[in-house]
């Protein structure tokens, strides 16, 4: 059975607890806060390594991404190649008044086109100014940390694996080709031209011219 006023010496106990310490209220504006290295604070595009294929808007569950381009004709590298069409990005731009920052578009970007930066101070008096366009994405990249190092005792990336593999590969064939080319065109040390003949033994010939 529960004792009258328990409860009451409970809360007070922790109301005397808390009074006890120290403060951790963050005055912001004035003190920044201490973020972690990767939060979520605005999307940076790296305009270069786009290549328009609609993953990100696509995949986006507030569709906030806007995405506008055109078709290009490259000539061909070599003579009598033929031409290529790529496309050429316009417009990329994303409403973060509609963005809840799920994350998905930068995980499925295959060409890691999109980065999370850890800044926040965006605020705008007017909603229309959330859509931030293609300029204004590019200024948050600059603000994208550094991806931390990688652990000494982690594995080894699988493609920087398969890369080392590829390039062991190529080196061994290469090693071996140059080796079948020496032995093709060149001669053993100890071997003697096809069209020459050992010498004669001087005695031998003396012999013969005077028995002639």
């Amino acid at each position: 059975m529960a004792v009258p006023g328990s409860g009451l010496a409970k809360g007070l106990a922790v109301t005397l607890r808390t009074m006890t310490r120290r403060s951790v209220t963050a005055h912001y504006p004035d003190v920044q806060p201490e973020l972690p290295a990767r939060s979520r604070g605005v999307i940076g595009l790296f305009e270069e390594n786009c290549t328009v294929c609609m993953l990100c808007a696509r995949e986006c569950p507030d569709w906030c991404i806007y995405i506008d381009s055109h078709k290009e004709t490259v000539p061909p590298a070599a003579p009598g190649g033929r031409e290529r069409s790529r496309n050429v990005l316009d417009r990329f731009a994303i409403d973060f008044s509609l963005c809840m920052y799920c994350g998905i578009c930068i995980e499925v970007c295959p060409f890691d086109a999109l980065f999370w930066s850890p800044e926040f101070e965006y605020a705008e008096t007017d909603i229309r100014d959330l859509v931030h366009e293609r300029d204004r994405l590019r200024e948050w990249m600059w603000t994208v940390p550094a991806p931390p190092p990688l652990d000494p005792a982690a594995e080894e990336p699988k493609e920087i694996a398969a890369a080392r593999k590829a390039a062991d590969k190529q080196l061994a064939a290469e090693t071996r080709a140059r080796e079948a080319g020496r032995h093709g065109t060149g001669q053993p040390e100890n071997s003697q031209p096809e069209n020459s003949q050992p010498e004669k033994s001087q005695p031998e010939t003396d012999q013969r011219d005077g028995d002639t």
